[in-house]
């Protein structure tokens, strides 16, 4: 790929971080990028595909919420958009592979945290639960597909609790200062801050494909960082 085409929702600091930071590694690599914004509200992604398809890209980067991916695979498919569309871990979702489903001119690729299948028991246990009740299965998307994000949050409840042992304490400025020291190997791997900002240590992502005939993502590789 030499030119990508990325979009953002504006205002919006999760999808318009991923744009500038995908911006600037592509270019460092040699590539150009072509950027763009939706306001709040849209709803026809249309002249944004139609802009990527002039602008001679290669692929198309968008990592925006579910709603708007969802309406963006829907006129890709429409327009015949010719190029892979890329996210990170907010596209991981029974949302996207619904309405991947079906459209064979449609490739959607993401950049997520756990596969399905990384830990058996876990899974098993995770879709007897979300079967067992049909509220639980409604808001898991009317399937058991397990996202990246759910068992996340599953990991994060655990590393709250191992902060408050570890602070001793249910004091919040307590659990806070023992959080950074924090560390706890959950389904999703290994879980550490870095210690000048907090943010998650992760080294590792799982890139999935959405299968246009099953609805269900596809294992491509794992992509570590140095």
């Amino acid at each position: 790929a030499k030119t990508a085409y990325t979009l953002s929702k504006q205002g919006d600091d999760y999808s318009g971080g991923l744009c500038y930071y995908f911006k600037e590694a592509f270019e460092a690599l040699g590539g150009t990028v072509v950027s763009a914004e939706f306001p709040e509200g849209t709803s026809d992604f249309t002249s944004y595909v139609i802009a990527a398809k002039n602008a001679g890209a290669d692929v198309f980067f968008s990592p925006v919420s579910t709603e708007a991916a969802a309406l963006i695979v829907d006129n890709a498919a429409a327009q015949g958009l010719g190029m892979p569309i890329m996210a990170g871990d907010t596209w991981d979702s029974n949302v996207i592979t619904g309405a991947a489903q079906g459209k064979d001119n449609v490739h959607v690729y993401v950049t997520t945290f756990y596969q399905e299948g990384g830990n058996a028991e876990f899974d098993a246990a995770f879709k007897e639960w979300i079967n067992s009740d049909s509220v639980n299965l409604e808001n898991n998307g009317g399937n058991d597909m397990i996202a990246a994000v759910s068992v996340m949050g599953y990991d994060a409840y655990f590393v709250a609790l191992e902060a408050l042992k570890n602070a001793g304490s249910t004091d919040p400025a307590a659990v806070n200062e023992a959080l950074w020291d924090t560390t706890y190997t959950g389904v999703s791997g290994d879980i550490a801050f870095e210690p000048t900002n907090g943010d998650a240590i992760r080294d590792v992502a799982y890139v999935k494909v959405a299968n246009t005939e099953t609805g269900a993502w596809d294992f491509v590789a794992v992509q570590t960082v140095e």
